[in-house]
């Protein structure tokens, strides 16, 4: 048998995360893995920014300010600033539960729901917490094994669960959650305020010059999406919701539940969100950890040997024939002879091997030597 070795290797935890996502830089950049949206957006932003520096700048800072150019430069470089910030940050994925975790959680669940009786659908997997003065419920992931904190949800796109998940952006190119909200919010912002400041100076160029451009349509169209997005998450930050709370009505007034997170004041609200604290991440991606396999001592020798194994053929075993008994050979040399009758009687009165054999019983009476008899006859005749 050959012998078997351990072999050690130190690699970096986001080698090993589940998740859909892709990792760059040795763990430093966490992206999903359609990509495809992102790389459009930097186009486009990149292209309508180098039109304008291309055909728009020179004018306008000859004939009007040289201000104009510096400060498209720095709109632009915000923007993409923003926008890496987002798409390669971490949104604030919740590590999956361990083996031993999910099956003391298994335990658990099964301890309080009791015996449930066959054909009857389990109760579902909630716990209930209270977030001031309001009832809130934490739900249980199955593909996570945890029960979700507060405001988390799972990303069906990256199956990841992510704190305080507000949506899965593509244009990003990851999801935005409770780590880059706020980059997010001022990469849409910064980008509203960079294609107002476009579209402006090139209807003035076009004034000026006299002249049409089919600059302004595409910068027109461009405003009414990117400012419209934005409006519409100054709207939840003020009232302290996420979008995904949004659309499923969480706190609408139907429910007549008020959300336990709003400070019920839109400066507070903001500055919560806005200027909290940064969250680190919990994932520890770039921690290191030692994976070890079984590999054999000498893989070389180990494969012939197993190929030699099978393409080898199995050999016919020689049988040989018994040789007849001879007569003048005594009965021990002959092994087909059956033995005497007194052997066998022999055999089938001798104990077992699990008997103990005892020994023959003895006469108590010691019997005396002859000599001494006759002694001791002669001594009477002579009384």
């Amino acid at each position: 048998m050959s012998a078997v070795m351990v072999a050690k290797k130190v690699t970096r935890k986001w080698e090993k995360l589940p998740g859909k996502n892709t990792f760059c830089c040795d763990g430093r950049v966490m992206m999903a893995r359609q990509k495809g949206v992102f790389y459009l957006t930097l186009f486009l932003i990149v292209g309508t920014c180098a039109l304008f520096f291309a055909f728009e700048c020179p004018y306008l800072a000859i004939n009007l300010s040289p201000a104009i150019p510096v400060v498209a430069v720095v709109l632009f470089l915000f923007v993409v600033a923003m926008l890496l910030r987002t798409s390669f940050s971490d949104p604030g994925v919740l590590p999956r539960a361990l083996p031993e975790e999910a099956t003391f959680i298994e335990m658990e669940i099964e301890a309080a729901n009791g015996n449930v009786p066959a054909g009857q659908r389990p109760p579902p997997r909630i716990r209930n917490v209270q977030i001031n003065s309001q009832i809130v419920k934490l739900k249980y992931c199955y593909t996570c094994k945890i029960f979700r904190p507060p405001r988390a949800s799972h990303c069906s796109i990256c199956d990841n669960c992510v704190e305080r998940f507000d949506h899965h952006c593509p244009w990003v190119g990851n999801c935005v959650g409770k780590r880059n909200y706020r980059y997010f919010y001022l990469f849409t912002l910064s980008l509203s305020l960079l294609t107002i400041f476009i579209f402006s100076f090139a209807i003035v160029h076009v004034v000026m010059r006299s002249v049409d451009s089919g600059f302004v349509v595409v910068c027109f169209f461009t405003l009414w999406s990117v400012v419209g997005l934005t409006g519409f998450h100054t709207y939840l930050i003020s009232l302290n919701q996420t979008t995904n709370e949004d659309i499923k009505g969480s706190w609408s007034g139907k429910n007549r539940i008020q959300n336990p997170y709003s400070h019920r004041n839109i400066m507070k609200n903001c500055c919560e969100v806005l200027c909290g604290p940064a969250y680190p991440s919990v994932l520890d991606r770039r921690g290191l950890m030692l994976e070890r396999s079984l590999h054999p001592a000498n893989p070389t020798a180990a494969a012939a040997q197993v190929g030699k194994n099978n393409n080898a053929e199995p050999q016919p075993t020689e049988r040989k024939a018994p040789c007849p008994p001879d007569e003048h050979a005594p009965d021990d040399a002959n092994p087909n002879v059956t033995a005497s009758t007194e052997d066998v009687s022999y055999n089938e009165k001798s104990p077992s091997p699990n008997q103990e054999t005892l020994p023959p019983p003895q006469d108590p009476s010691p019997s005396l030597p002859e000599d001494n008899t006759d002694a001791a006859l002669d001594k009477e005749k002579v009384h």
